[in-house]
């Protein structure tokens, strides 16, 4: 495989647009296995570049609590997706109903 050039891409968003670019036109039926194949090589390259890109970055350090803030919350939020939340007025379920009606005759007989 040759090494694909990258050089006419100078920033990040250049990288995505032309990246956008390619999986549209892999997506089309018409596009050969073999355009495809050149497609994915050159998509390949402008990946290394951006990931490239990204590790030279400098951030400020407002931009870095900003990040750190931001994943905290993307973290809490996918822990509240992750348990279950049960509404107050949900019908109980089997299980529920008769640990209920056992805690019920439990407490009568005391």
């Amino acid at each position: 495989m040759a090494r694909v050039d990258t050089s006419a891409y100078t920033s990040f968003d250049d990288i995505v647009g032309r990246l956008d670019e390619i999986v549209g036109v892999v997506r089309d039926k018409d596009t050969s296995l073999e355009r495809s194949l050149d497609l994915f090589e050159e998509a390949i390259g402008l990946g290394s570049k951006a990931v490239d890109m990204v590790d030279k970055v400098d951030f400020t350090a407002h931009e870095l609590a900003r990040m750190e803030e931001a994943q905290a919350q993307s973290e809490a939020h996918e822990a509240a997706q992750e348990q279950p939340v049960q509404p107050e007025d949900a019908t109980p379920t089997e299980d529920t109903a008769s640990k209920n009606v056992t805690e019920s005759v439990s407490s009568e007989s005391e």
